[in-house]
């Protein structure tokens, strides 16, 4: 399944960018890398991109859960389970598939590690309550429907894009992941009674 290389990939990006805008300390290995203040942003591209340090304690896009935390990494880790599992059966499939499936794992992974580990690793909460940290922040055309208003895209990770890419080439080439099933030619009734009679 060399697909999971695609997934590790992921996971180590998004970890790793995710380390460099948080930063991180690990002083037995010597490590330590300040990083940025909570809610600072830096341009890149002028004000259509920009990098925004901010952490989400929901799902992806900032979606908060109404069952809580727990309940949402739990949810999380069965997830992920279920996609690795169902990637192994679908070995045998077509790339474009095993690919896209590969993208969704390795973004629910890389989100999952924050919310599971991050509270201890940075010291701010317990195990399964840590937040996910967003940071790619790109400008969108207004938006003004039945007062829902929206003039920048949602905060996001490498992650959440993982996942987003991932879902749409599902969408966009499911007919193609669709195996044809091979018809039958059909048997005339009368020609199979015509032959049983003259055996």
């Amino acid at each position: 399944m060399k697909v999971l290389f695609v997934t590790a990939f992921i996971v180590f990006a998004d970890q790793i960018s995710k380390f460099m805008i948080k930063g991180i300390k690990f002083p037995l290995c010597g490590i330590s890398f300040q990083g940025m203040s909570l809610g600072n942003s830096i341009p890149v591209l002028g004000d259509f991109l920009r990098i925004t340090f901010i952490e989400n304690p929901g799902m992806a896009f900032g979606i908060e859960v109404v069952d809580g935390k727990i309940f949402l990494t739990l949810f999380s880790v069965v997830a992920s389970i279920g996609i690795l599992f169902y990637l192994y059966l679908m070995r045998s499939e077509k790339l474009l598939f095993r690919l896209s499936l590969a993208l969704i794992l390795g973004g629910a992974i890389g989100n999952l590690i924050d919310r599971v580990f991050y509270g201890i690793i940075y010291g701010e909460s317990s195990l399964f309550h840590g937040k996910v940290v967003d940071f790619i922040d790109i400008d969108f055309f207004n938006i003004d429907f039945l007062g829902f208003q929206l003039s920048r895209f949602w905060v996001f990770n490498i992650a959440d894009a993982s996942v987003s890419i991932g879902v749409i080439l599902m969408l966009l080439f499911h007919r193609s992941f669709v195996g044809q099933n091979e018809q039958l030619p059909a048997v005339d009734s009368n020609s199979s009674t015509e032959a049983n009679i003259s055996i």
